[in-house]
């Protein structure tokens, strides 16, 4: 191997045992009951966060109660990534390019058998329900998601990456970059169809706004439920969650008393067309209170200037830009 691959590969073996001890996986719950949310923090050895209070609350639906003595893979997972570990430095240590496609081939399989089990386990958690169970919703499951968000009656359930988790698909890329970087100089192209099992692992793993569903989606801010989508907006936080909010309005007065949210993309819904959720830095805005917007924040967002030019005819509002909103 080339230098900067071997050091890649020593680098990992470093930083995979931090994985044991941070947590991997979290999985959070927002209702209106519990505006401060709920959390389940997943690590290798143990489920730590709001458990009692979750398995509380699941009783009542007929869920099982979680208990880390219940689950064989907190016994021998701190195992396998230590192993790794081990693996990672002899391979450094041995600088055989072989040895790097096998343990980067073996890491992507093992993250694959990981969330395959991770799934299995959300699986039979939300559809092995108590009959007698004291509230019972005819064909509804539980499941939380594998990764993003999904709704659970009134509980928002955001499934994503925690500390340990990021170190872990880092570590993956890492080893990939490595992987091409000694495939580039290889006689042998076919070596790159290793990496293809990473490369829709780690797509499957990016972070998109979540669609707005009108009559079912609650505002963030203000409770309502959102029955006009033209003028419904959309928080995309760092961490993958998305709040939806009713009126532009009710986003900017949440961002001003929420200022330590931390902010990925801001989204609002085209006023013409379909609704598609876009962008704010990159939508064209229109002010007027003949609008009627929900919350009277009376904005409304195109994506198209000629859209824009069409409605404000009609409109006879003042024309806005997404900096000047903000302020």
């Amino acid at each position: 191997m080339k230098k900067p691959a071997r050091m890649l590969l020593f680098i990992s073996s470093i930083l995979l045992p931090f994985v044991v001890y941070l947590p991997i996986w979290k999985i959070e719950l927002d209702a209106p009951q519990y505006p401060e949310g709920l959390s389940l923090q997943i690590h290798a050895n143990d489920i730590r966060g709001n458990v009692d209070i979750i398995n509380g609350l699941n009783h009542y639906i007929g869920m099982k109660t979680m208990h880390k003595e219940d689950f064989i893979e907190f016994t021998v997972l701190p195992y396998i990534i230590l192993g790794f570990s081990i693996l990672f430095f002899i391979g450094a240590w041995v600088n055989r390019k072989k040895v790097l496609y096998f343990l980067f081939s073996a890491f992507v399989l093992f993250g694959v058998i990981a969330m395959v089990d991770f799934w299995k386990w959300e699986y039979d958690y939300g559809h092995d329900l108590d009959p007698n169970a004291a509230i019972q919703v005819p064909g509804m499951a539980y499941q939380p998601p594998l990764i993003g968000f999904k709704q659970l009656l009134n509980f928002g359930a955001y499934s994503i990456p925690d500390v340990g988790g990021w170190i872990f698909i880092g570590i993956g890329l890492m080893l990939l970059t490595g992987v091409i970087l000694e495939w580039r100089n290889s006689k042998n192209p076919r070596s790159v169809l290793s990496i293809l099992p990473l490369l829709f692992f780690l797509h499957g793993c990016s972070l998109e706004v979540k669609p707005i569903q009108v009559g079912r989606d609650s505002c963030h801010f203000c409770k309502m439920g959102i029955s006009d989508i033209r003028f419904a907006s959309a928080l995309l936080t760092q961490q993958g969650k998305t709040y939806p909010f009713d009126d532009l309005k009710c986003l900017l007065n949440y961002l001003q008393i929420n200022k330590e949210t931390q902010v990925k993309d801001i989204y609002v819904s085209n006023f013409s067309g379909k609704h598609e959720l876009v962008l704010a830095s990159q939508a064209y805005f229109i002010s007027s209170p003949s609008l009627g917007s929900p919350m009277t924040g009376n904005f409304a967002a195109f994506v198209d200037k000629n859209e824009l030019i069409k409605n404000n005819q009609a409109l006879a509002g003042e024309e806005k830009t997404w900096e000047s909103i903000r302020q």
